[in-house]
């Protein structure tokens, strides 16, 4: 039996058949415009390569970027009610501020504040008024509105005042996409706010990009579950993706990540992605993304659920090169999916960063001949920002570590020789250009807990932290995880010391492997 991982970028899609941990085949393909039959033409490709029926595959992982580009381009989104609890509270900073113009114009700003909410320790900042619920969901009704984002203060910590409205609204407009805080963000207000209504106009896009993705596996004949990745290096299955869409923002980068420790068997290593666009760096640690530990903003937008510290930089192998001697510069733009027809070793009339590193006997891809006219000095100035830009970032990342290894993957990164004196490190892995694919494939299972806690002692410590440790493996259980291969990989615990007593904001994670024998629930 074997598993497919396939990852959609800018410019190509990747697809990667793993029988456990070998590799049965790699395939590149360019990313169609409408992405779906790209995605199709990479399964059957890579089918072919490993002389397998679509009967041996036991399973599907597809890392995309359908949900981001949405919200960068305002395509596909749809009008969000926003629901808050915190009346008399909260009323200073309303829903959608600091949201860019044309993305609050684009969903409607239909914002309701409500009674309700809870303190840090449980207390209610003021009653669930379940009449100005019905009566918010009657105005609902007239203007149409379906996607509907609901936030209560400290819902993390107490969730009910959510889920009871949840429940209003579910029983007098059935047919709504509720998308709760709760369930989605970490504790901070606003930006687990702002995460739940890009959740909510992202859910009618979500259903037809599932439906559109099991197509894609019905077409290529695979009758396999299908999963997801998201942007913690784990997956989830197709009914989790359409009630979580924004959970797949920046998966791509951390499935690069996690291929390339898989490929270099490192736990602990730096990682340059370099694609057709643009240029992912990023840090592993365990052999997980390390994680942001600011705000991470989408589309303009600042929220606070999990995501990948990554530094991305609009440098790839479809960059326009331009200019003469000391004036040339390499992007930000590029050729992107185009690169096979614009670009100069492919008979194309754009010179691109491709075309530097083909001049310079970095790679052999086209027609070496085509660039023979490039001067020498043209391509050394080139070849030498493509390095020094690479490089910088790099050491934006690397911060105190600077000992761990660079892991060079991507099909980009053919742009960089296999030696950077700056390093001492430097490796280039087998399956390098398909790392993104493989590390869809090899994706896990997660489960977290982010709670705020008040302890007696360290007896009341220990007990408040094995609490949490099981909610999470229960989390991940029920995302799908073998329970026997649940572990706790990560235990974050900050003291408030702007708090009364011993209080602390503790964080676990649990993942598992991902059980294939049953369907696995949200």
């Amino acid at each position: 039996m074997a598993r497919i991982g396939v990852d959609v970028g800018g410019t190509h899609t990747d697809a990667v058949l793993m029988s456990g941990s070998t590799v049965l085949a790699t395939v590149k393909r360019h990313t169609s415009q409408d992405v779906t039959s790209g995605i199709v033409d990479a399964l059957q490709a890579g089918l072919a390569a490993a002389g397998l029926q679509p009967k041996a595959v036991q399973a599907v992982m597809i890392g995309t970027t359908h949900f981001t580009n949405a919200v960068v381009e305002r395509r596909g989104i749809t009008p969000v009610a926003v629901i808050r609890l915190g009346l008399p509270a909260t009323r200073a900073l309303p829903p959608f501020s600091g949201w860019p113009a044309s993305l609050r114009q684009a969903l409607g700003e239909h914002v309701y504040l409500c009674h309700g909410g809870h303190e840090f320790d449980g207390r209610h900042i003021s009653s669930l008024d379940e009449s100005e619920i019905r009566m918010v969901v009657q105005d609902l009704k007239s203007r149409g509105l379906s996607s509907v984002a609901v936030t209560s203060v400290f819902s993390p910590m107490n969730d009910g005042f959510e889920q009871r409205v949840a429940e209003i609204i579910g029983s007098e407009l059935p047919n709504s996409r509720l998308s709760l805080s709760c369930e989605i963000g970490r504790l901070g207000l606003l930006q687990r706010e702002n995460a739940t209504i890009l959740n909510a106009c992202l859910r009618g896009l979500a259903d037809g990009i599932t439906d559109a993705l099991a197509s894609a596996l019905h077409t290529s004949g695979i009758d396999a579950p299908l999963f997801l990745s998201r942007n913690d290096g784990t997956v989830m299955d197709l009914e989790h993706a359409s009630r979580y869409p924004v959970m797949t923002f920046s998966s791509g980068p951390t499935n690069s990540m996690r291929g390339a420790a898989f490929l270099s068997g490192l736990s602990d290593c730096v990682v340059v992605d370099i694609g057709g666009t643009t240029s992912d760096i990023g840090v592993l640690t365990h052999q997980f993304p390390r994680e942001a530990t600011l705000e991470s903003e989408i589309g303009g937008v600042r929220t606070n659920f999990r995501m990948p510290d990554v530094l991305s930089i609009g440098l790839g192998g479809g960059s326009v090169v331009r200019g003469q001697g000391e004036r040339i510069s390499i992007g930000p733009d590029s050729v992107g999916h185009e690169l096979p027809r614009r670009a100069m070793v492919f008979g194309g009339d754009t010179l691109t960063a491709t075309d530097l590193a083909v001049a310079g006997g970095l790679a052999d891809i086209g027609d070496r001949s085509l660039v023979d006219c490039l001067e020498a000095e043209l391509v050394a100035q080139g070849l030498h920002i493509l390095r020094s830009t690479v490089l910088s970032a790099v050491d934006r990342m690397l911060s105190a570590q600077r000992d761990l290894p660079l892991i060079m993957v991507g099909g980009g990164s053919v742009l960089l020789p296999d030696r950077l004196e700056e390093l001492a490190d430097v490796r280039r892995p087998e399956h390098y250009a398909v790392a993104n694919a493989i590390g869809a494939a090899i994706a896990q299972v997660s489960g977290e807990v982010d709670r705020i806690v008040s302890s007696d002692g360290e007896d009341s410590r220990a007990q408040l932290l094995d609490q949490a440790k099981v909610a999470a493996a229960e989390k991940a259980v029920s995302a799908g995880a073998s329970p026997a291969t649940v572990t706790i990989v990560e235990v974050d615990e900050v003291p408030l010391t702007y708090l009364p007593g011993r209080v602390t904001r503790l964080r676990v994670k649990a993942v598992g492997d991902l059980e294939i024998s049953k369907p696995s629930a949200p």
